[in-house]
């Protein structure tokens, strides 16, 4: 599958403007997709909408139902849970994979990125910084299935994370993201995984429970 942030296909760009309207709460849970609403919205042909939402059904964003069509998926804690598991493990061979390759100006780059997202001033500006820092200290890995897999969990918890802070939102200073790259300037790789690790299932930690907060009467 293309990366979604770099495909300009039609495709492509209607798959990103359904994706963030979803992962924002814009559409909830259950909410019908339909073909000639978006075939209409974005001018053009119902082909590249049906593989918009193949690649949404791929992401964990939408579900295809016989006889009821595409909607928008539903989640659960468990789900959460499972998303933060799956994120630290492919997320630590990413980065054991591109550590060799990291360099002094990209970690500069990631460090800017995380004092971005320490100034955040709501969790949608957060987490498009978080995201950006995961990606530069990733991307060098040149494992490009990897990294279409990362995108995707990266889509699915920040739909999580979104729905977990509706109510309140305070910008963390994030200790975990200089640990990481403390460690990675001293070539302390293990170090670093092990800090990656926790820190993604943290975060999936955090939005589960502050999901059932919500959700409890």
């Amino acid at each position: 599958m293309k990366n979604s942030s770099t495909d300009t296909t039609v495709a492509g760009r209607i798959t990103r403007a359904l994706a963030d309207r979803i992962i924002s709460g814009e559409f909830a849970p259950g909410t019908k997709l339909r073909q000639d609403h978006f075939a209409e919205e974005f001018g053009s042909s119902h082909v590249p909408v049906r593989e918009a939402f193949r690649r949404l059904e791929a992401q964990g964003l939408a579900v295809s139902e016989p006889r009821r069509g595409v909607r928008v998926a539903s989640f659960d804690i468990a789900e959460v849970r499972e998303v933060a598991e799956m994120r630290a493990s492919l997320e630590v061979l990413a980065l054991r994979n591109a550590a060799p390759h990291l360099t002094p100006a990209i970690l500069d780059d990631a460090e800017a990125l995380n004092r971005e997202g320490e100034n955040a001033s709501d969790v949608h500006a957060w987490e498009k910084a978080n995201k950006a820092f995961h990606r530069v200290i990733l991307e060098p890995c040149n494992m490009p299935r990897l990294l279409s897999s990362i995108d995707d969990l990266h889509a699915a918890s920040a739909r999580f994370l979104f729905s977990g802070f509706r109510m309140e939102w305070e910008a963390p200073t994030d200790q975990d993201h200089r640990a990481i790259l403390t460690a990675l300037r001293s070539n302390q790789i293990d170090v670093a995984a092990a800090t990656l690790a926790r820190h993604v299932k943290w975060i999936g930690n955090k939005s589960g429970n502050r999901m059932r907060v919500q959700t409890t009467p």
